[in-house]
């Protein structure tokens, strides 16, 4: 099978993770991604941020893996002229132009969007920013977990009133990877509008703005009400308590999300050897549950306490609503969903092995699309040079000037 991009060339200068997921995903799509770093390599390479246990002592850096697969690498240094003047002629026949350089840079390097699309009038010009390319701000640099996850609202959003401190990213990247998808998805648009019009695009996704996309619901309420801080629930005091949380006798949860109550009540009880709660007048419908919410809450966690999680999937399974498990990062490899939709796969590294990595989401025709490792560092800079048309000597001119690495 085809993948959808094939024959698309993407000209990457993009450091850490959130515009180099967005190469990863354009490569994994069929794109050949070529990231240019600079001589002493993405500062991602071996930064660490171990899980504990066994993954302190690996070799493997999966950030760098899981942001840069498939990709061809090879080094430049752009603060010279000469290395300028390589990455023109590497861009000469891309699609897209992909950064996340600070506008500062990118026009001290001639490498800005002026600047490139009047001499590649054809060219997508894609960037990656913190807060966004306009505004006082327009040349601030950020990261997740400040950009995304504090200032777009959402460890807010998560933080109880009475803690001590807010509550912090779930792992590295989270607001990062999702922010990615986002420029991918902007720069596969500007693909198909370039196809059908003939005219290049621009494309901006700041991190800040992949934020509130993902919590527009309530910046949206909270706007229109004059709501500085969206509340949460009252901790035991959910609106609906088949849209809650329980746990079961060894220490695991399972996650209800039944919106139509009252469709399933009865049902649920029945199947969990409780029929009594479904013909209790006090739980008879969402009113009454929420009425007496103190005292059905407590039914439903003594419940759910007197049986194991596997009693609780068995059971559950008997019933119509909606529900899942509250699954460990450690667990999800072996989800028979993850593993039936190829949802990890293994993928061959320079380490000489095989690692497990998570897909891109998007399938095409019922196939996975396969992801490569990431290149070692300049992995591909003679080969690329030879390509763009310098010979062996031109080469090695360019090594021995520091350009090339």
């Amino acid at each position: 099978m085809s993948r959808p991009l094939e024959g698309i060339k993407v000209v990457e200068v993009a450091m850490w993770a959130f515009v180099p997921a967005a190469g990863g995903i354009l490569s994994d799509m069929g794109a050949t991604v070529i990231k240019v770093e600079p001589p002493t390599g993405d500062p991602l390479r071996g930064l660490s941020t171990g899980l504990g246990g066994a993954s302190e002592q690996t070799t493997i850096d999966f950030s760098w893996e899981s942001y840069n697969r498939g990709k061809k690498s090879i080094t430049l240094d752009l603060k010279q002229q000469a290395g300028v003047e390589v990455l023109y002629r590497l861009v000469a026949d891309a699609d897209v132009f992909l950064t996340n350089l600070l506008p500062p840079a990118r026009r001290a390097m001639g490498i800005d969007a002026d600047t490139l699309r009047a001499r590649f009038p054809k060219l997508i010009y894609a960037c990656g920013s913190a807060v966004g390319q306009r505004g006082p701000e327009g040349d601030k640099g950020g990261y997740d977990s400040i950009s995304f996850w504090s200032r777009g609202g959402v460890s807010s959003s998560l933080t109880e009133e009475d803690a001590d401190v807010p509550v912090g990213p779930p792992g590295p990247a989270f607001g990062d990877t999702l922010s990615g998808s986002m420029l991918a998805g902007g720069i596969c648009a500007a693909i198909a509008k370039r196809a059908l019009t003939g005219e290049a695009s621009t494309v901006d996704v700041s991190l800040f703005g992949a934020a509130m996309w993902s919590m527009q619901r309530v910046i949206a309420q909270s706007t229109d009400e004059g709501i500085v801080r969206f509340s949460r629930p009252q901790k035991d005091k959910p609106n609906n308590v088949l849209v809650n949380t329980y746990k079961t006798s060894d220490g695991r949860f399972v996650s209800l999300c039944m919106l139509q109550a009252d469709k399933y009540w009865t049902k649920l009880c029945e199947v969990a050897g409780r029929p009594d709660l479904a013909r209790d007048p006090r739980y008879g419908d969402s009113a009454a549950r929420k009425a007496n919410l103190d005292a059905c809450l407590a039914d439903l966690k003594a419940l759910f306490a007197s049986k194991t999680l596997a009693e609780w999937r068995e059971i559950l399974a008997r019933q119509s609503g909606q529900w899942d498990v509250v699954q460990h990062v450690g667990e999800i490899a072996a989800d028979v969903q993850a593993q039936a939709n190829g949802y990890i796969q293994k993928v061959a590294v320079t380490a000489g092995r095989e690692i497990p990595m998570v897909s891109v989401p998007m399938q095409f025709d019922g196939v996975p699309l396969v992801a490569r490792g990431a290149p070692d560092i300049g992995a591909d800079s003679d080969a690329l040079l030879a390509e763009l048309g310098y010979d062996e000597n031109a080469i090695i001119d360019l090594k021995v000037a520091g350009v090339v690495f």
